[in-house]
């Protein structure tokens, strides 16, 4: 008998407690764009921040949908971090309006994108194309790649938002924004990289070769601290180079969070369990730290 859908089946797979990124990322590369001009329009603004959650949707739901059709959802172990949000294998009739809630948003986005290339032309098209192809090739293909895997998140909400939120309200790229950029480039990259530590064997059977399996817990867990030390070395380069003001320092604060996640990472990348408390701190650092540079770089706009 064919259930009809209720309002969870069609928000679970948007996995709506995840969607907090996207108007860090963006509010990130609002400010940098404020500082350079001293103005921002809002509504552009607006636009972008829903063309960068209709992306984060979108890439959501067809990671629900692949994921339910390849059977992994029936192997991986969930936990609050990982492993989807259970909406699919609990209700298989949603597929099909997790598929369609995948088309929609990726449509969405891309009409925003169209928006903005009648506005400044053909500059958008690179971070254009290049977001459309992550989203749509992530989970079928980028996730057999250790490396694309690996950097594709970073580059989707890093150099693609903060940088096309920062050229759609200026005109132009710069780069201060790219600096800027790298904050969540490492950041996001390390949430997806530590983010995948329970799912390894589950991801391993079909077919997929992230860095966890390719290298191991461990040795995956030096990279996630090398790429936090790079994360608030990035800080400190954009301010000693003075392309970004001194109160992006603010973004450091979240070093002592980053310090025993780090530390926990490494001494516990084989015993999931014990991981899961620094799984946490890792998704705190992810929305703080380029929150805290965003919120300086303001104050600093203000102040100048």
């Amino acid at each position: 008998m064919n259930e009809k859908l209720t309002l969870k089946d069609i928000l679970g797979p948007m996995r709506l407690p995840f969607l907090l990124l996207p108007p860090v990322c963006v509010a990130l590369g609002a400010s940098v764009a404020f500082w350079r001009s001293g103005e921002i329009n809002g509504w552009y603004a607006l636009l972008a921040l829903i063309g960068a959650i209709a992306a984060h949707i979108s890439v959501n739901a067809f990671n629900e949908f692949f994921d339910f059709k390849s059977g992994l959802d029936a192997i991986t172990q969930k936990t609050p971090f990982s492993g989807g949000s259970g909406t699919l294998p609990a209700r298989p009739q949603a597929a099909k309006a997790a598929l369609l809630t995948a088309i929609l948003t990726l449509l969405i986005t891309a009409a925003i994108g169209l928006f903005f290339f009648n506005i400044h032309g053909w500059g958008i098209v690179p971070l254009g194309l290049a977001g459309l192809i992550l989203i749509v090739f992530y989970t079928t293909w980028i996730t057999r790649n250790w490396l694309l895997c690996l950097l594709a998140p970073g580059v989707g909400f890093g150099i693609l938002m903060v940088m096309g939120t920062d050229f759609v309200l200026t005109g132009s790229y710069s780069l201060a924004a790219a600096l800027a950029s790298l904050i969540p480039t490492f950041l996001v990259s390390n949430l997806l990289l530590l983010n995948q530590f329970p799912d390894a064997e589950a991801d391993r059977q079909i077919g997929r070769r992230h860095l966890p399996i390719v290298a191991g817990r461990r040795t995956s867990s030096i990279v996630y601290a090398v790429f936090l030390a790079l994360t608030y070395l990035s800080i400190v380069l954009s301010v000693a180079l003075h392309y970004l003001p001194p109160l992006s320092l603010l973004g450091l604060v979240t070093l002592f969070i980053a310090i025993p996640a780090g530390r926990g990472a490494y001494t516990f990348s084989e015993d999931i369990p014990r991981l899961l408390p620094h799984m946490g701190q890792n998704v705190l650092i992810n929305l703080l730290t380029p929150l805290m540079a965003a919120i300086g770089i303001t104050i600093a706009s203000f102040l100048a």
